[in-house]
């Protein structure tokens, strides 16, 4: 709970969040709106929060229990508390103290967030319930927002494959596009007029009986895992509605028009013919998630013989996926003619530019895979395999999260398996070495707990810069390109109580070819803490602890250590 699951609250609450939103599910047989160990315990009392509990869209489940057990504000179901609530406290189930403590943590955050200030933006109007009557158009949309939606979308991209300098394409004469995912949607816009189609988009792309048969809990078939146009977002409270889709096809088209490039494309099926004289078959899947509905696998044989088909063709195939989580290649990756593979993730609106600028060389790719690629599914051991609601826990699903810590990269450290592409692994159009480690402890004598004040965020000296990490890299190859530099610790302690490496900072500098710079990594007291379970702290283990730096989990040729 602490050393995983805790941590990003944590670390919110410190950044100054003023709202926090408890989820449907149940913790310990008690649902997650009125569970007061999470909500009293863990968020408002060792946290220290100071801000307010919001319901998640209906979530609420009971009176009483959820105004005892911390939730703050009811979002969209008004029959459980409203004169419930008033009464409740005029009965003595609920105490007066308890509503004011409810009001006093929402105006808190109003007051943090400065929204008492006259020149916090109004409130919009709210989304019209039918969008094909007459309605005031409220335009968010901020100028001098495009280049950071753009480079964001751009350093989202991760590429993991690049042979013989593949990517970035050199002056091709004739290009070939294949795949569903290289263009848009055929419908995007209201449909029947309701202002909620950003939640019905996945429904564009993914045959929406199938979908419908989920969200009632019935069978109809296998669900498709993939969407059947470009992917630029999930589904769901995924979706996204941007002012317009820039697919592949549409930025490479235009790139091709001002570079004069030809053009082949066939996006209708996965029996492709190619023309030999292309100088690169570029290849566009995805794998699609929304809301509510489990994804099936972690690959699709549709798009799988898509991209077999195209490189028995091509001897330049190069594949692009924009994928919702996780995407296994092996079913193609060792094949000799497919040169480069990019996970695009979710882009937004510049799907296509975002490509573009990275296919042509206009920036070197930089994202970092934020998971673990495995080889099979079964790498992933009982991940893939939730509890069910079965047995003894028909009406009461339970899940005891067996795997403690030992998720993604950690797991396949603990057992020794070789990842396709490791954590933190990603590519560029450019090398990196590293050099000149250093560690520098700023801090001494400090004893096992915390003795600070609670803050937002926990005891404040948990805070604490405790010791410091640098380290040079330097750009030995010819094209500028950021590097992600990433700190991994091994805690000391007892054998198998802690992950051999664990990420603990990251530092993303961009570097001229033949240039260096200095990445620098803050280790606080909590990076180097574990959660005594007895006494109920965070602890501070006196011992040795293992240092690496480099640019992944698995390539780290820095290491040290760090002795308290």
């Amino acid at each position: 709970m602490h050393e995983l699951y805790l941590w990003p609250f944590a670390e919110a609450i410190y950044s100054g969040t003023g709202n926090i939103m408890c989820s449907y599910n149940k913790i310990n047989n008690s649902y997650a709106s009125q569970n007061s160990k999470t909500l009293n315990g863990l968020l408002k009392d060792e946290l220290g929060f100071q801000g307010f509990v919001v319901s998640d869209w209906g979530a609420q489940q009971s009176g009483v229990a959820s105004a005892l057990g911390g939730l703050d504000m009811a979002q969209n179901d008004t029959s459980v508390w409203g004169p419930d609530l008033i009464q409740a406290v005029q009965n003595g189930s609920v105490p007066e103290w308890r509503v004011d403590d409810m009001v006093i943590r929402i105006m808190a955050s109003y007051y943090q967030m400065g929204q008492d200030s006259s020149d916090f933006p109004a409130p919009g109007v709210g989304i019209p319930a039918n969008l094909l009557a007459p309605h005031t158009i409220v335009n968010a949309r901020n100028p001098e927002s495009k280049s950071t939606i753009l480079q964001s979308a751009i350093e989202g991209h991760v590429l993991v494959k690049n042979i013989n300098n593949a990517l970035p394409l050199q002056n091709p004469l004739l290009l070939s596009l294949f795949g569903y995912d290289a263009i848009v949607p055929t419908q995007y816009g209201p449909e029947n007029g309701l202002a909620d189609f950003a939640w019905l988009i996945d429904e564009y792309g993914v045959n929406d009986i199938d979908l419908e048969c989920e969200f009632i809990g019935i069978s109809c078939g296998t669900i498709a895992q993939y969407a059947t146009n470009t992917l630029w977002s999930g589904g769901g409270s995924g979706g996204t509605t941007p002012p317009y889709i820039d697919a592949p096809y549409d930025a490479i088209s235009n790139y091709s028009i001002i570079n004069n490039i030809a053009l082949y494309w066939d996006f209708t099926d996965t029996t492709v013919n190619v023309d030999a004289a292309s100088d690169a078959c570029l290849v566009f899947i995805n794998a699609f998630s929304t809301e509510e509905v489990d994804r099936t696998g972690l690959h699709d044989d549709y798009s799988d013989g898509l991209v077999e088909n195209v490189a028995s063709q091509c001897n330049n195939t190069i594949v692009v996926i924009h994928n919702a989580g996780i995407r296994l290649v092996d079913q193609w990756i060792d094949n000799p003619n497919v040169t480069a593979v990019i996970f695009a993730h979710l882009p937004g609106q510049d799907t296509g530019r975002a490509l573009v600028e990275i296919l042509f060389g206009l920036q070197s790719p930089s994202g970092k895979l934020p998971y673990t690629i495995a080889k099979n599914e079964s790498d992933y051991g009982p991940l893939l395999a939730p509890s069910e609601p079965e047995g003894a826990y028909i009406f009461y699903p339970q899940s005891n999260f067996t795997e403690g810590v030992y998720i993604d990269y950690k797991a396949f450290d603990q057992l020794g398996i070789e990842p396709r592409y490791e954590f933190g692994f990603g590519l560029t159009y450019t090398t990196f070495e590293y050099s000149a480690f250093n560690v520098q402890v700023t801090a001494s004598g400090l004893p096992v707990y915390p003795t600070g004040k609670t803050i937002p965020g926990g005891p404040s000296d948990l805070y604490d810069v405790i010791a410091q990490v640098t380290a040079t890299v330097t750009n030995t190859g010819s094209f500028e390109a950021a590097e992600i530099a990433q700190l991994y610790v091994g805690l000391p302690g007892p054998g198998s109580d802690q992950p051999l490496r664990q990420l603990r900072g990251f530092d993303k500098v961009t570097i001229a070819p033949g240039n260096s710079a200095q990445v620098s990594f803050p280790l606080r007291r909590k990076d180097l803490s574990v959660w005594d379970v007895v006494a109920q702290q965070w602890t501070l283990q006196h011992g040795t602890y293992q240092l690496y730096v480099g640019a992944s989990s698995r390539n780290l040729p820095l290491t040290g250590t760090l002795t308290f």
